[in-house]
This record gives structure tokens, sequence and C-alpha cells, in this order.
């Protein structure tokens, strides 16, 4: 993949992290995007989010399902720590 699809596809994901973020942060938690690549995004959850018990859900069922219905070419979200 270019280097330049992979700024394109980090930008996108990116714009859809900061739609989500005010969500994240109205219960005390947030993310970051560490990095994306091969169509792997790379997020981290931090403060509440970080140790919640429903972060994978909210992971799974929340950002991913928006990262994949706007940016074309991400074929996995996965959380790292």
């Amino acid at each position: 993949m270019s280097e330049n699809t992979q700024l394109d596809m980090y930008d996108e994901v990116s714009d859809i992290l900061d739609k989500l973020r005010p969500f994240l942060q109205r219960d005390g938690g947030d993310v970051e995007l560490v990095d994306v690549e091969d169509g792997i995004v790379k997020l981290k959850l931090v403060g509440a989010c970080g140790s919640c018990p429903s972060s994978t859900i909210t992971l799974k069922a929340g950002i991913e399902r928006a990262i994949f219905e706007e940016v074309e070419g991400i074929n996995e979200v996965i959380q790292v720590f």
C-alpha cells in the first residue's frame, strides 16, 4: 500500500475518532490512534476506558463499526496497551 494511502487512512480514522471522542470523554475515557498500517488500526483506550470491563464492547461495537463503515481498506481494529 502506498505511503500516501496510509496517510489518508490515518487521517480518516483520526477524523472518526475526533467525532467519537466526546462520548468517551463524557465517561472519563479517551482513545489514542497509535498506528494505521496494512489495513490494521491500532488504538489505545485510556482513562476510564482503559480499565473499563466494557472496553471491548466499546471498541468492537462502537469504534470499530464506525471505522469500517467510513474508511475503505481497513481490515481490523485492535487494542494495544
